[in-house]
């Protein structure tokens, strides 16, 4: 018996491929980004917001090709109905949950602060703020910063959130005998994630702390994000594969996202999965 993949086979197994890639990069990426690599932010953002834009347009197409009994969308309906906002790709895959009523086993929705905050600056990152430098440099009208926004919003929160007051203070008693130590010939010259000046030792070791501490959480609440939307994958896939003989099992590609916590919290590394 010859198997003949179908055109939309192929091209649905390559876009899973090149978006577990995307994700997988951006979610061990995140984990480095602190004050002194800023870059590494970037590359972060740039990797997840267009893993998670199409991860969950995979699952709005699943559900299109269902819903029409073997079609996909044509290109006006990706654009007009679908676009890029990760905001609103998620408010429409919440739908088709209820709507299928589709049964996820580990998180029902993204609705907590800090996913919501992850969502919004990652949403906000591929509408534009992804040029915030050069519409600074040029003067345009929007010039957020998707960093400091990423600091305040979802650093701080996990920060507050997640970190034991037992850990805040080890970390500013730390911060205070490494300045005690070397701050008197020691001089220092940063800026901070939301762009103030940092230029002394005890700032910039209690920064360190601080990121260490967060950065463990942060991957976490990125990784259940991305296990939301592989979940739905999952729950939309076979319902395709009865219709037609274009799904391929696009559980097996992103399965390495389909773990508990506990797995999620073993590893630091997701590019090489």
């Amino acid at each position: 018996m010859t198997i003949v993949f179908t055109p939309a086979f192929n091209a649905l197994v390559k876009e899973a491929q090149f978006t577990k890639e995307m994700l997988g990069s951006g979610a061990t990426q995140i984990r480095g980004a602190n004050y002194a690599t800023k870059g590494i932010y970037f590359q972060a953002f740039t990797s997840l917001s267009t893993g998670l834009e199409r991860i969950g347009k995979l699952c709005l197409m699943l559900d299109y090709y269902i819903e029409t009994q073997g079609q996909f969308p044509d290109d006006k309906y990706m654009k007009n109905v679908i676009g890029h906002k990760i905001s609103l790709i998620y408010q429409k895959s919440m739908s088709i949950i209820n709507d299928r009523s589709i049964s996820l086993n580990y998180l029902g929705n993204l609705d907590g602060t800090i996913h919501q905050n992850i969502l919004t600056v990652l949403s906000d990152f591929a509408g534009g703020d992804r040029y915030s430098n050069i519409n600074l440099l040029v003067r345009s009208k929007r010039q957020s910063d998707p960093i400091a926004s990423w600091f305040e919003t979802v650093d701080r929160a996990i920060f507050q959130l997640c970190v034991s007051a037992k850990k805040k203070a080890t970390i500013a008693h730390n911060a205070h005998i490494v300045n005690q130590m070397i701050g008197g010939f020691s001089s220092v010259l940063y800026s901070s994630e939301s762009g103030s000046e940092i230029t002394d030792v005890e700032d910039a070791s209690y920064r360190t702390g601080m990121w260490k501490a967060v950065a463990p959480y942060r991957q976490l609440f990125v990784l259940q994000i991305i296990r939301f939307w592989v979940e739905l994958v999952w729950g939309l896939q076979d319902k395709a594969m009865a219709i037609g003989n274009d799904i391929p099992f696009l559980s097996e590609i992103f399965a390495p996202f389909y773990n508990d916590d506990s797995y999620l919290r073993s590893r630091k590394t997701w590019d090489k999965i």
